[in-house]
């Protein structure tokens, strides 16, 4: 035998199989990865799938056709954020809200404006009493809503569904708004509970045994049930009207951007799905950000907007002459306040004060 040949079995004939296994090893690999990769796809799918379904999506520019104003290049982006509340029910009754009242209503309702470059934003409340001309509108089931004048803003709602409260803030404002966002307050309950409270610094002690909420003054970490009754308190706070507990809201809802942008949410993911769950279960948008994938690129790109430094100002209002237990819109200040968010300049100091404060 010379020694160029090698008799099967010796030490280079083994050699030259172990590719062979390694190459069957690595098969074998690449199987369980698949099966994995698909067996988590299709949980992942499923997942998406049921949070994306929780989403609401209401169709505003259909609703609202072409009267709408203008949407200047440089007017940054504009969104209504409106809280809705049904206080209807036996879960309601527990939570403070009272089982006699029927319906929803818009109680909380803000102009959320974000300048170009996105750094910084502005939300101006609308006071739910104040009087204003609702315009014809167009309901989802394709009646018509005649318009009127001397309505109150929260009514509008309730009688004519979200895209006419989008239609009458742009004719009262001018302002062209891009996107609706509204959170069901039902809904934000178990929000709350879910990124484990929110922490404000109440203003001063609350006894309101309306709204169940007793409080003392200073930082306090809230559940949902308690939050649930301090964006809706209004009887331990200020005048007992409307506008006193503005402050709260505008107050509570940047607490609560804070304390979300806080979370580690990256770091738990069981915790991310149960903040999604219950974000998902109690929003409804325009039909442009009905997704999660719409929804998280518009996150993205609010990414350097920093809640803490977020101005919230109410819309200035005085104490109608006709009825003193409403409001409307103050002159000049609001006009001066709506002209500057249209053009996307600065919100000028007197148009920030309100002659009606509800102190």
């Amino acid at each position: 035998m010379s020694n160029d040949e090698t008799p099967p079995g010796t030490r280079a004939s083994r050699r030259a199989a172990k590719p062979r296994k390694r190459r069957r090893g690595l098969k074998i690999t690449l199987g369980v990865l698949l099966v994995l990769l698909l067996a988590t796809g299709g949980t992942l799918y499923w997942l998406y799938s049921q949070l994306d379904g929780n989403i609401k999506g209401v169709d505003i520019n259909k609703a609202l056709g072409e009267d709408r104003p203008e949407k200047l290049p440089t007017s940054g982006q504009n969104l209504l954020v409106l809280g809705s509340d049904s206080r209807a029910g036996a879960e309601n009754k527990e939570l403070g809200g009272g089982g006699s009242v029927s319906g929803a209503r818009s109680d909380t309702a803000m102009v959320v404006h974000i300048p170009e470059g996105r750094s910084k934003a502005v939300a101006v409340s609308i006071p739910r009493d104040t009087l204003v001309t609702r315009p014809e509108c167009v309901k989802d089931d394709g009646s018509t809503v005649a318009g009127k004048e001397r309505v109150m803003f929260n009514s509008v709602y309730a009688q004519a569904g979200p895209a006419c409260v989008v239609k009458t803030v742009e004719k009262m404002s001018g302002v062209r708004v891009d996107h609706y966002l509204e959170i069901n307050f039902a809904g934000f309950k178990d929000l709350v509970d879910a990124i484990g409270g929110v922490t404000v610094d109440v203003p001063q002690d609350i006894d309101d045994k309306a709204s169940g909420l007793h409080l003392a003054a200073g930082p306090q970490k809230l559940d949902g049930t308690e939050s649930l009754a301090y964006v809706r308190t209004r009887h331990g706070i200020g005048d007992g009207s409307d506008l006193g507990r503005i402050g709260l809201q505008q107050q509570f809802l940047m607490a609560l951007l804070s304390e979300v942008k806080s979370q580690d949410l990256l770091g738990s993911p069981a915790n991310s799905y149960k903040i999604a769950k219950s974000a998902t279960q109690s929003l409804t948008t325009d039909s442009s950000l009905a997704s999660l994938t719409s929804l998280a690129e518009f996150a993205r790109s609010m990414n350097g907007v920093d809640p803490a430094s977020m101005e919230t100002i109410m819309l200035p209002v005085a104490y109608d002459k006709v009825d003193p237990n409403r409001v409307i819109a103050s002159e000049p200040q609001s006009g001066q306040l709506w002209k500057a968010i249209r053009e996307d300049t600065t919100i000028p100091e007197e148009a920030k004060k309100s002659p009606a404060t509800g102190g």
